[in-house]
């Protein structure tokens, strides 16, 4: 617990900071226009530079993880994902996991009860409030598209009439919006119950969950309760895409609030855990085949190194092997 006060604390500074300086020093100019550029600089060379990075790192073993059966005779069924043999299965693989999460699905935990009695269980809590997590944030980041463009894509209009199919409120509640703040509070509220997960979290576990639950609560609260002026941040927001450093007038303390999380969260992101959003396409235990007994990989580290056929091995240690009795092709 001890290790989520100081998270907590400086997400609560994070939001008071921009709210005191718009209100009461008018530095909205700061916070409107500077700050997210160098948030958008920031987020995508920090991004680029951890893709190379690790695109640049040489693999010099076949490492994929797998849980299934090999390709190898004809009559022998190969479990096409979960032992990749070529590209297109591993990438197959590697879609299952982004767009699924398949191995989190799979995943088991075992736990002491009674006595020395080993109890296995699922997970399927942890994979839906993750899953429901990914999808909820993409689709509410899909529907801001419109606030960056003059004409509302015809795929925005789709996702906000499906979303707000329930029309129960004025304006109307977004089924995402409740399942972001549902799934985030769920993941926070698991980092304190569980006993094993808690004495494992760092302060930088703890950081990116409360400030995702911030931005979502500072966004819910401007649609829903205090309202602000929509238009003048649309205009904000197509005068940043233009380069346009002009910033309207009208726009509540509030929403820089909201902006200035998100940039924060957009420059912590490439530095961060969040990263595993490029990680997991880079992974060798996901990204490769596993098919090193069918082609002979050369290790990038050492790519003159020599090697033998078990033949050659077998003419050197033939009379070894047999005084050990073990079998030899040659006689």
């Amino acid at each position: 617990m001890k290790k989520a006060v100081m998270p907590l604390i400086m997400v609560v500074l994070l939001a008071f900071v921009p709210y005191v300086a718009v209100q009461f020093a008018g530095l909205g100019f700061l916070f409107g226009v500077i700050i997210p550029y160098v948030a958008i600089v920031v987020f995508i060379g920090g991004f680029i530079y951890r893709v190379v990075d690790w695109a640049r790192s040489p693999v010099p073993f076949r490492i994929p993880t797998t849980c299934g059966q090999e390709k190898s005779l004809d009559w022998i069924k190969p479990n096409r994902l979960e032992s990749p043999s070529n590209f297109w299965e591993a990438t197959g693989r590697v879609l299952s996991e982004v767009l699924f999460f398949r191995s989190l699905f799979r995943n088991t935990k075992a736990e002491l009860h009674n006595g020395p009695k080993l109890a296995y269980g699922s997970s399927k809590w942890l994979w839906l409030a993750g899953l429901a997590f990914h999808w909820s944030m993409l689709v509410v980041v899909l529907r801001h598209y419109r606030f960056f463009i003059a004409k509302v894509p015809g795929f925005v209009q789709l996702l906000e009439d499906v979303d707000g199919f329930l029309d129960i409120t004025l304006p109307a509640l977004y089924v995402t919006d409740v399942i972001l703040l549902a799934a985030v509070t769920f993941l926070v509220i698991r980092r304190f119950q569980d006993v094993k997960v808690r004495l494992i979290s760092l302060p930088a576990d703890y950081f990116p969950l409360f400030m995702i639950l911030a931005i979502a609560l500072v966004g819910v609260l401007m649609r829903y309760i205090v309202k602000v002026d929509v238009m003048s941040v649309k205009d904000l927001m197509v005068n940043l895409v233009h380069f346009n450093l002009a910033l309207p007038e009208g726009i509540g303390a509030l929403f820089y609030v909201h902006l200035f999380l998100v940039c924060v969260l957009a420059m912590y992101f490439p530095f961060s855990k969040l990263m595993h959003m490029g990680g997991i396409f880079m992974s060798p235990t996901r990204n490769l085949a596993n098919n090193s007994r069918e082609k002979r990989h050369v290790n990038p580290w050492n790519p003159d190194s020599k090697f033998r056929t078990y033949a050659e091995y077998e003419d050197e240690f033939r009379e070894k092997m047999k005084k050990a009795n073990l079998p030899v092709e040659k006689k």
